[in-house]
């Protein structure tokens, strides 16, 4: 049993067409400022504590090479982010794009258990920042046993909640101080390496270090997942492409653009610590980036530079626990989540709800090592967001042939092919561990499901509602 509704946008989803003043958000954000805003999601803590990793699996300084493998990933899969987000230029991104593809089938299955999952991925990505945190904080403060690590990174998430348990314009303002610090940080480490460089360090490679079974083959799967973790957030304007101007021209670009941008920056920040500290070394360090200022501009730099590395690592996680708490919010306020996620704080008008379920799940995440959170973060990631996605290019190619497509994706459908089997690699090379966690994250969600469609009386339970809103 079908419904067709083809004039009625949800709440979370209202958008101005281009051109047309409306009721909807307002289409302000230019190329630049969405290059801006990419970048800004991508560049938090994650270079600081992940280069340790990238050099540990790839086995010397050929770890640049991860950053690049990472690049071309984010890329063609940001080509199926480009089409999908220029076609459906609406706010929500994945949400919009399996609501529309999958519910011929599937009702609204696809797009609850996206949100089922970025209920677990957003904050296990918060959780890599506390962990991040807490490294460095050792710098400062070395020594702390493992029950003082745990109590610290449990003090540091409920600061975190406490921040933002207020308005969302206060909040705001933090964050963009707190960005600005982040660039900063980056910033030093970067002219610091470059002004005590070896190039000797740099790029003297271990024997066979390219030869197939050598060091750098045998890692790739794990670098690779580290590099991708590095580079999210390539995506976030298609997540505002209500937002946007002509997003059929400034969503590709912001994606494209951001990529080759923040890869040019890893591999800045990346070539300078290994000419500054050698490679073995800095495989074993938890803060890196401390390492390499106290062996070019002495201990009292590396302090400064590791308390801002720290606020860094703040600002990462306050802004990922914003943005992120909005995305159980507006699926509930749309009527595809549970209800109760739909509720705003009484006062101060912020989803409350959301916030504290995932505050949680950041702070349970926290007590595990940084390799093992972004392991499973991508494994639950990959199997409905990342390949479902791809999965929906091709079904809405063929289920709404008379879409306005502003972008195609170029060479279609090389980097679609090109992208799902990155991530059916990456999801593969998560581990055992992490894909059993997967699976039983998506069973748990489908169990969610069945008993939120049958108190709403949605498919399977009730009829299927059609809409194809951007058609």
């Amino acid at each position: 049993m079908e419904s067709r509704v083809a004039d009625a946008p949800a709440s979370s989803t209202e958008y101005a067409p281009e051109g047309v003043r409306g009721p909807g958000f307002e289409r302000g954000i230019g190329l630049r400022t969405a290059v801006a805003i990419n970048m800004t999601q991508m560049c938090g803590i994650g270079p600081f504590v992940t280069i340790p990793l990238m050099i540990a699996a790839l086995g010397g300084p050929q770890a640049v090479f991860g950053w690049v493998v990472g690049a071309l990933l984010a890329l063609v899969d940001g080509l199926v982010w480009a089409e999908l987000g220029a076609a459906m230029p609406g706010a929500g991104g994945t949400y919009l794009y399996l609501r529309e593809a999958f519910q011929y089938r599937t009702g609204r299955l696809m797009p609850f258990l996206f949100v089922w999952t970025a209920m677990f991925t957003i904050p296990l990505i918060m959780s890599t920042g506390v962990i991040g945190l807490v490294q460095y904080l050792g710098y400062l403060v070395p020594g702390m046993s493992s029950v003082v690590v745990h109590l610290v990174s449990l003090g540091v998430v409920a600061l975190v909640l406490f921040a933002l348990y207020r308005r969302v314009s206060k909040a705001g303002a933090i964050s963009t101080v707190l960005w600005v610090v982040a660039l900063v940080s980056l910033l030093i480490v970067i002219v610091a390496s470059l002004t005590h460089f070896h190039a000797k360090l740099a790029f003297t490679y271990p024997h066979n270090a390219f030869a197939f079974g050598g060091p750098f083959w045998a890692g790739l799967g794990g670098g690779l997942l580290i590099g991708i973790y590095d580079y999210l957030g390539y995506n976030t304007t298609a997540y505002m492409a209500a937002e946007l101007k002509d997003a059929g021209r400034v969503l590709p670009r912001s994606i494209i653009i951001s990529v080759f941008g923040i890869m040019v920056a890893y591999l800045a920040m990346n070539i300078g610590v290994l000419g500054v500290v050698p490679w073995q070394q800095a495989a074993k360090s938890q803060s890196v980036a401390s390492l390499v200022l106290e062996n070019t501009w002495g201990k009292a730099a590396a302090d400064v530079t590791t308390v801002l590395i720290v606020v860094t690592a703040f600002g990462s996680i306050f802004a990922g626990l914003l943005g992120g708490s909005r995305v159980p919010y507006n699926a509930a306020r749309d009527g595809l989540f549970f209800r109760p996620f739909g509720r705003l704080h009484p006062r101060h008008h912020f989803p409350h709800v959301a916030l504290l379920v995932m505050g949680l799940i950041t702070a349970i995440g926290s007590f595990f090592t940084l390799s093992t959170v972004i392991s499973v973060l991508l494994a639950v990631f990959v199997i409905v967001q990342a390949i479902a996605q791809v999965v929906a290019l091709t079904v809405l190619r063929r289920r709404q042939p008379g879409l306005r497509r502003p972008y195609r994706q170029w060479l279609y459908p090389i980097p679609s092919v090109l992208a799902l089997a990155g991530w059916i690699y990456v999801y593969k090379s998560s581990g055992r561990t992490p894909i059993i966690f997967s699976l039983v994250v998506l069973a748990a969600g489908i169990v969610a499901f069945l008993i939120w469609a049958r108190a709403e009386r949605e498919w399977p339970f009730g009829p299927k509602h059609i809409r194809e809103e951007f058609a």
